[in-house]
């Protein structure tokens, strides 16, 4: 794009209207630049030349002329087929995450359900990360408190051991827990289950995570029947136990179905055009059904740059959805044979799509938008949960931007701050001296702005050098660029400082130093550690007390920043004595003691790890793994 700098709004038009026209009539993917090289949408087709050259011909809704008139060059790549196409756009929008694309959350964020089937005696976990271990993986689920409440839900209903004890190294030793007593545990411990017994406990569990909880109660039901013909009572008891367990187990979800449905629907509810920019966001909420109930759901609220829109043309052909509905089922690992829509697609995406996800499955996924019956039902209940959700947001939104304004106002604030940082230091004596910056961003929490500082240039204790250290380094990571998406180039409105005027003048001297006119205010705590004040450089403090929404917030934040600033505190402590465990280890030293940490993240995990999970870590030998595996299992003398 050097050659073109020089080219005025004019000559961009016609430079983009030209190369549009002689693009290829072929499958493949666009890619939407601005004047700054930053990629801002990424779309595919059919045919590039008839689907690119519509961006800068005629007339548009607002979104669409809003994004083209953004556009200061574009590339595009030709594929094969349109399969090819839908592939590549979904990569490429994960790579670049433009602007006015809609897009998922990462999916590695996502919690999944483990299943390590290659152990012995298996056990459910929560797991981030999917590695090719040979474990069986199921999700990814909405959020942890999902996941852990259908771990609890199938320990208990098929009575797979919840307890910290390692099988089969701790079968017949101690008592057995509570849980044994009380009936939600098969007591493992006891020696009394076999291993065949327990791993069909397992594969119940798997079939049930698999979508198939009607098939499991009619198999476990059938089975009951016929120990029972065959006079093998106590196994017939056991089944029927089971089958009453994951009975109640459904009771406790919303039924909206017959046992016979499974399927996802997905409901989309879209503000009205011509509404205000206070009106409510676009939202899809997506219903995962198994077994006639509401598993999982999900909601997805859509910026207002994303291109979503009406317009009879773009449901001509190459909707915005159809590389959503893509992405969304990229990463999970069960699919059921039908995904219902509230809204059409073009019949061409519609197939692609189909096409596309059943091959994803393994089986035929049937996609359809229903007009009638039950299944137009699921479709309004979904859309009328999605605009329950966008108008609760919205409200959730007023309400925190109200807030700010408050704010604002008792600090006589120039601008609204909707970027706040507050800062902490944290210590054990002068070891492992931390700074933890909370961000808030429109009046929320953003964990993933989150940063950590050790502290690298002071010998002792010394809160205030900490603290200009601190700001310093934060300081020189700012650009002044809008569009940066990392934390640390953006110029917070506010930073608030876990302290009192002494902590203030300090960021207030680095600041002047460096000049940025960044309000900086100290976050004053009573006798009983709890938020009094905010005070300013002249050792004025303004009463919050008298704002509640502004003092909850204050609260929280400061409460936040000393929770996360100790807490990494204490981590880099722990990380010390677990690394010094690591080196007693005959062959491993700093170097594969950080290695290995830094792969499995706890030391329980590489305690449990076989050996070949231990040499998959770069720079541990085969030598280094069974040093490792075998000290774990070795009695190690007590020190005196």
């Amino acid at each position: 794009m050097e050659e073109n700098k020089l080219r005025t709004k004019k000559q961009t038009a016609e430079y983009l209207r030209e190369k549009s026209m002689a693009l290829p009539r072929v499958p493949g993917v666009y890619i939407m630049e601005n004047e700054r090289g930053q990629v801002i949408y990424v779309g595919k087709s059919r045919s590039l030349r008839d689907r690119v050259s519509q961006y800068f011909h005629g007339s548009h809704d607002t979104k669409t002329t809003k994004m083209a008139s953004s556009v200061y060059d574009f590339r595009f790549i030709t594929c094969d087929t349109e399969m090819e196409a839908l592939a590549l756009e979904n990569s490429l929008i994960k790579q670049h995450t433009p602007k006015y694309n809609i897009r998922l959350k990462d999916a590695k964020s996502y919690p999944y359900i483990r299943l390590n089937i290659r152990h012995s005696y298996p056990r459910i976990t929560m797991t981030r990360k999917r590695v090719p271990d040979g474990s069986l993986y199921f999700g990814p689920y909405s959020s942890t408190q999902t996941v852990f409440s259908v771990i609890n839900a199938l320990e208990k209903t098929l009575g797979i051991p919840s307890c910290k004890r390692k099988f089969p190294e701790d079968i017949g030793k101690g008592r057995p827990c509570v849980n044994k007593q009380i009936g939600r545990c098969v007591g493992l411990c006891t020696g009394d289950v076999s291993e065949a017994e327990y791993r069909e406990r397992i594969e119940r569990a798997a079939d049930i995570l698999r979508g198939g909880t009607r098939d499991t109660i009619n198999a476990l039901s059938e089975k009951m029947y016929k120990c029972s013909e065959e006079m093998q009572f106590e196994e017939a008891a056991r089944c029927r136990d089971m089958v009453q367990a994951l009975r109640k187990l459904n009771e406790k979800q919303k039924a909206v179905g017959s046992p016979d449905v499974e399927c996802d629907v997905l409901g989309l509810h879209m503000k009205s055009f011509g509404e205000e920019a206070v009106s409510f966001r676009d939202c899809l909420t997506v219903f995962y059904i198994r077994s006639g109930y509401i598993a999982d759901s999900e909601h997805f609220l859509f910026d207002d740059e994303a291109l979503l829109t009406e317009e009879e043309e773009t449901y001509a052909s190459d909707s915005p959805f159809t590389v959503f509905i893509a992405s969304l089922y990229q990463s999970r690992e069960y699919i059921p044979g039908e995904i219902l829509l509230s809204f059409p697609l073009p019949e061409h995406d519609r197939n692609l799509l189909t096409e596309y996800i059943s091959d994803r499955a393994g089986h035929r996924v049937n996609i359809r938008t229903p007009q009638r019956g039950s299944s137009k039902y699921l479709c309004d209940m979904a859309v009328s949960d999605a605009k329950v959700h966008s108008e609760n947001t919205r409200k959730r939104e007023a309400g925190e931007e109200k807030m700010l304004v408050n704010l604002a106002s008792m600090l006589a604030l120039e601008v609204l701050p909707e970027r706040i940082e507050a800062y902490d230091i944290s210590n054990l004596g002068d070891e492992h001296i931390t700074a933890g910056m909370v961000t808030a961003v429109n009046g929320r929490l953003k964990k993933s702005d989150y940063r950590t500082f050790r502290i690298k240039g002071q010998d002792g204790q010394d809160d205030y050098a900490a603290m200009r250290e601190v700001i310093q380094r934060r300081l020189a990571h700012i650009t002044g660029d809008p569009e940066s998406g990392e934390a640390l180039e953006l110029a917070p409105d506010l930073i608030l400082l876990d302290g009192g005027v002494g902590h203030v003048h300090t960021v207030r001297e680095v600041m002047e130093e460096a000049g940025y006119p960044i309000p900086v205010f100290g976050m004053v705590k009573d006798e009983f550690h709890k938020t009094r004040t905010l005070v300013d450089e002249d050792d004025t403090e303004i009463n919050i007390a008298r704002q509640m929404d502004v003092f909850r917030f204050v609260y929280s934040l400061q409460e936040e920043v000393h929770r996360y600033t100790v807490d990494r505190m204490m981590n880099a402590k722990r990380k010390t004595l677990k690394t010094s465990v690591l080196e007693k280890i005959h062959g491993i030293g700093p170097a594969k003691a950080k290695a290995l940490m830094t792969s499995f993240g706890t030391l329980t995990a590489i305690r449990k790890a076989e050996v070949a999970e231990l040499q998959e870590v770069p720079g541990i030998s085969a030598a280094d793994a069974e040093a490792v595996y075998t000290y774990f299992r070795t009695k190690q003398p007590k020190e005196s």
